[in-house]
């Protein structure tokens, strides 16, 4: 994001503009009143990635204007980005410049932080890393009081971990999760503080059990198993997977399971249409799902899912992508009626938006 689009003085009026063409794109399916919730105008990125520049024998984190990739935009901080991470931008750069072995054929620098200030970095190179790569970053780690990862072509350099644990309070109480570094984690903590929140508030005495689809590392499986009597989550990713099952014992969740699976692959054990290994430990038959969740990336539900969500007596549907969220509810909205409607700003200043859509079955 060009860092000329950031106009904090504007922001409630670029957040109403988004609200107002959200409110027109789904005004056919007649939804309650859009629920609208702001992010803070800076320093709302918990995680940020930078190319490297090289240029007149020092680097520098830069970024591109759209279509141009030969003019560098240089980068002394970055408003989105977290404090912690303006914080550390610069005195890092500075003493990458000064050693030769670490800013040779560097190309990315890749931040990720916390609420509480922790902090792991990952260097990206063009170069086989080795033992003296590593005696020249190892300092770094104490002096900066971060964790650091270094990666090449076939090569990952852990030096203490590659995950940062992360602190979110919801309904006033606190909330751990592991988040490992280059699997997905919600980029804007305190917008996934009031998705939460509002998740947790309409899903408010349900009764039976819980699915979720793509569920990663069990940021809403977490807080949400408290209001069912059993959960199972689907994710396809392994270190998501790995994570959750951390997330559980990190937050004493006890009547959760996961499963890695697609959606897709979830819907034809549903359907039993074929059998599964990895579902060799779990009854599907015990459970009563009543309300599922899906968070499903930018493409949105297969055709199979959709036939799927409609079977369940409450949906819960967090969309990154306002255009599939659109498309899916075509079919959705066949036997299901908008309850809740929301709008969570995850990412102020540009076009997207994510949305939040609680359905009852009509």
């Amino acid at each position: 994001m060009p860092t000329d689009t950031v106009q904090p003085e504007r922001y409630d009026d670029l957040l109403r503009e988004k609200a107002d063409r959200i409110k027109a794109m789904f005004a056919s399916f007649a939804p309650p009143p859009l629920d609208v919730f702001h992010s803070a105008s800076i320093h709302y990125r918990m995680r940020s990635e930078f190319h490297i520049w090289h240029q007149d024998d020092r680097v520098h984190y830069a970024m591109f204007a759209p279509g141009n990739k030969h003019e560098p935009i240089f980068l002394q901080t970055f408003p989105v980005a977290s404090k912690r991470i303006n914080e550390l931008m610069q005195p890092l750069l500075n003493v990458l410049c000064q050693q030769e072995i670490l800013h040779r054929k560097l190309f990315q620098v890749e931040f990720l932080t916390t609420q509480t200030d922790e902090a792991l970095i990952s260097l990206l190179y063009h170069k086989k890393l080795d033992e003296s790569w590593l005696e020249a970053v190892r300092p770094l780690e104490k002096q900066f009081n971060i964790h650091i990862i270094g990666r090449a072509k076939k090569q990952k350099l852990i030096l203490t971990q590659d995950f940062v644990t992360e602190t979110l309070t919801v309904n006033g109480k606190t909330w751990q999760y592991q988040q490992v570094e280059n699997s997905f984690t919600q980029p804007n903590a305190g917008i996934n503080e009031q998705m939460l929140k509002w998740t947790s508030d309409v899903v408010q005495g349900s009764t039976g059990d819980f699915l979720e689809l793509y569920c990663g590392n069990a940021n809403f499986t977490c807080v949400l198993s408290e209001q069912f009597r059993q959960v199972l989550a689907t994710e396809i990713s392994r270190s998501s997977v790995q994570s959750a099952r951390h997330n559980f014992t990190l937050n004493g969740v006890q009547n959760a399971d996961i499963v890695r699976m697609s959606s897709e692959e979830f819907t034809q054990a549903i359907n039993k249409e074929r059998p599964f290994r990895r579902l060799q430990d779990i009854d599907l038959d015990t459970y009563e799902f009543s309300t599922v969740l899906v968070d499903p990336p930018r493409a949105g539900l297969d055709k199979g899912t959709e036939a799927l969500m409609q079977r369940f007596e409450r949906i819960l549907y967090i969309s990154c992508n306002p255009e599939t969220l659109q498309a899916n509810l075509n079919t959705l909205s066949q036997t299901h009626r908008i309850e809740r409607f929301a709008l969570f700003d995850q990412f102020p200043y540009t076009h997207h938006a994510e949305c939040g859509i609680y359905l009852i079955r009509k």
